[in-house]
């Protein structure tokens, strides 16, 4: 009886109080931890909408719509040019904006490649001049982690797509464009704690719910085809 007693105070109390204090330690840490790498997550997903929304706006700019389809943004990066309109000299100088004045009375004819001309023989003068430039010589170009093939997958999910819309909706009696992209949280946060997730999207649907009216998403989204929102993302 004495050798079980020992036992048990001086080996089984002691590790069932160690099991339980690691249960308990492991209790709070898990959502630290599962919170610290959504956020993680979320980075790399938030750059992604954002590159969406970047080609997006300058699709609209040339085509003056924006598109529904994955492909097209690729291919309008990879293959198409944009309008990009630069201004020399500045409104500010009043000599440059008096001998451009005069110029034009002079030649009310002159192009902005002759004006252009003029300019780099020294000439003080303000004007625009628009140049065609290949989008990808524009847009990402000094982004190293930019990578055109992955804009379409949700980050950390092994192939999960990015859903993506585009309308052409009345508002106020004007024809408005709109998209979005959107990606739930759980093909983002895919090979997490499950449950944790899972409590996460109802958080999330509660919070839309009382945000915007509707609880049938949670995730991150840019745009909205439902109303204009200046692209915003719902992180911003």
């Amino acid at each position: 009886m004495k050798i079980l007693t020992k036992v048990l105070v001086y080996l089984i109390f002691p590790l069932a109080i160690i099991g339980l204090a690691y249960m308990i330690i492991e209790g709070v840490m898990e959502p630290v931890r599962f919170n610290n790498e959504k956020a993680s997550r979320e980075q790399v997903a938030i750059q992604r909408l954002k590159d969406i929304r970047t080609l997006q706006n300058a699709y609209k700019t040339e085509c003056g719509k924006f598109t529904a389809s994955f492909d097209t943004l690729k291919s309008f990066y990879t293959d198409s040019s944009m309008k990009v309109v630069m201004q020399l000299g500045s409104a500010d100088d009043s000599v440059a904006v008096a001998n451009t004045e005069n110029l034009k009375k002079r030649n009310p004819r002159i192009k902005p490649e002759q004006m252009l001309e003029l300019y780099r023989k020294g000439e003080r003068l303000v004007f625009r001049i628009e140049n065609e430039i290949p989008v990808k010589d524009t847009l990402f170009k000094n982004r190293k982690d930019f990578n055109l093939d992955s804009l379409a997958f949700v980050p950390f999910s092994h192939g999960d797509s990015i859903k993506m819309a585009a309308v052409v909706k009345t508002v106020s009696g004007v024809k408005v464009p709109l998209f979005e992209a959107s990606l739930t949280y759980k093909s983002l946060l895919k090979g997490m704690d499950n449950q944790l997730r899972i409590n996460l999207d109802a958080s999330e649907k509660e919070r839309n719910e009382k945000k915007y009216g509707t609880s049938d998403f949670s995730g991150l989204k840019v745009g909205s085809i439902t109303a204009p929102n200046n692209n915003a993302g719902n992180w911003e």
